[in-house]
């Protein structure tokens, strides 16, 4: 295959996008290949392992985080100590995305790889500037013992049309000082939730090859071990309470069943946990299990949620769409998610039942100039789901009734002349405080919850 049907496979998949009804607006296939014209997938190998990422990424996203108080009473938020409200608009530090880490915010941009702000108060304290240009969708993904993990361009080859060999390096940055440990070149243009994720003692990334997970060392970027996977194969990736797991099936239209795997943290080796029927998309985790989606009609309205246990217990249900999804997340033991039409639901993963159904609060946004609202974060303290508009717009529901307990509004939102596609806003927490995040706006608020 070329790259060019390798390209040309990715707008298939992202044109037809339906699993939870998402359509992808019109140019949605052609900004994830074309990356400003330069940006290339490496090796057409890993196409099948992109695109389902992609597409997992578009219609769901990979969320996680516990809800251990999730059915207590919503209570009043509290600032942390030293935190004032308080507002960014540098460009090229946050368009990408950020990741909050105790009181530290770290962003990516189209001027840097990656930039720590402090939480508290939005100062900008040390950045890692980019290697030719920075745009993606891409950001820090971990931080764990003061290093930060991220992605940035690989070192360019200019060609002799002009272009350059573009690539993507996995780098390790100090979160003390910005100094870049190490960097890792990746086999492809791969920047997905599943490129990269931290396990015990080891990052585990898809390098040095398309069918291979490596453990690296975090502090040094050697290989501790390698795990391959034939030709044909294509693997899925989980990390439960730091193991990970890989969900291996053909390369086909319609695959025989799913083989799911566990390997061993220090050593690599492999051990069969169980097989699924079919290939379900992982969606995310939940405590200690894998949640997985398969449609089961071909108006793909009614799917099924699975959910694998570390030690191989499948647990199915059926999950019904009621309408195209603005945005979807796992959080805890539950699945939250909100249609176009403006409803927000929440439903359990242990017991196959939607708990509520609600008005979501926000106003919902022309799905043919975004993909989507930001997907929703609970405060487990509080016991509230918080959603973010592409205009702003905030709303708190109650996690165990779906009653709106708060609203609020932040100016993030700077509409381009014309039908402009825009990426998704981002909402984050830290602690009770709120992180809304809209390209190079940032905001940092504290909703007044609970009275």
């Amino acid at each position: 295959m070329t790259t060019e049907q390798v390209e040309q496979k990715v707008r298939e998949t992202l044109h037809a996008v339906a699993l939870d009804q998402v359509r992808a607006p019109g140019d949605l296939a052609e900004k994830v290949v074309r990356r400003r014209s330069r940006r290339r997938f490496s090796q057409a190998a890993g196409a099948a392992v992109a695109v389902a990422a992609i597409t997992v990424g578009a219609v769901f996203g990979f969320g996680g985080g516990g809800t251990a108080e999730q059915d207590r009473p919503a209570r009043p938020a509290t600032s942390p100590e030293g935190w004032k409200p308080w507002q960014s608009g540098a460009p090229g530090a946050s368009e990408r995305g950020c990741l909050v880490d105790g009181s530290a915010l770290y962003c990516s941009g189209s001027k840097y790889d990656a930039a720590k702000f402090d939480a508290n108060t939005g100062e900008r304290l040390w950045t890692v500037k980019v290697n030719r240009e920075g745009d993606g969708p891409d950001h820090a993904f971990a931080v764990r013992d003061g290093v930060v993990y991220a992605y940035r361009n690989h070192t360019a080859k200019n060609q002799p049309n002009g272009d350059y060999a573009g690539g993507t390096d996995l780098m390790a940055v100090d979160a003390g000082t910005g100094d870049v440990l190490w960097t890792v070149e990746m086999p492809q243009d791969d920047r997905t939730d599943q490129a990269a994720m931290l396990i015990d003692g080891a990052v585990l990334a898809n390098t040095p090859s398309l069918r291979a997970m490596s453990a690296l060392d975090p502090l040094t970027g050697k290989e501790k071990w390698r795990h391959t996977w034939d030709k044909g194969i294509v693997c899925q990736r989980a990390v439960l309470s730091g193991v990970p797991y890989l969900l291996c099936a053909r390369d086909a239209e319609e695959p025989d069943d799913t083989d799911v795997f566990r390997l061993d943290p220090a050593t690599g080796s492999a051990k069969k946990v169980t097989t699924i029927p079919g290939r379900p998309q992982l969606i995310g985790t939940s405590g200690d299990r894998m949640v997985l989606i398969e449609a089961k009609d071909a108006a793909r309205k009614d799917l099924r949620l699975t959910t694998i246990s570390s030690a191989g217990k499948q647990t199915s249900h059926p999950y019904r769409v009621e309408g195209a999804m603005a945005a979807s997340e796992v959080i805890g033991d539950r699945l939250i998610s909100v249609s176009w039409k403006g409803k927000a639901s929440a439903y359990s993963l242990t017991t196959g039942k939607t708990l509520w159904t609600s008005p979501v609060g926000v106003k919902m946004p022309d799905r043919d100039t975004v993909l989507g609202i930001a997907s929703p974060v609970v405060s487990a303290g509080q016991g509230v789901v918080y959603f973010l508009s592409p205009t702003g717009d905030l709303s708190g529901l109650d996690l165990r009734t779906g009653e709106q307990v708060w609203r609020g509004h932040v100016d993030i939102s700077k509409p381009g002349p014309g039908p402009v596609y825009r990426e998704s806003p981002q909402l984050l927490l830290y602690e009770d405080v709120l992180v809304a995040r809209d390209g190079s706006k940032i905001v940092s608020l504290l909703p007044r919850t609970g009275g």
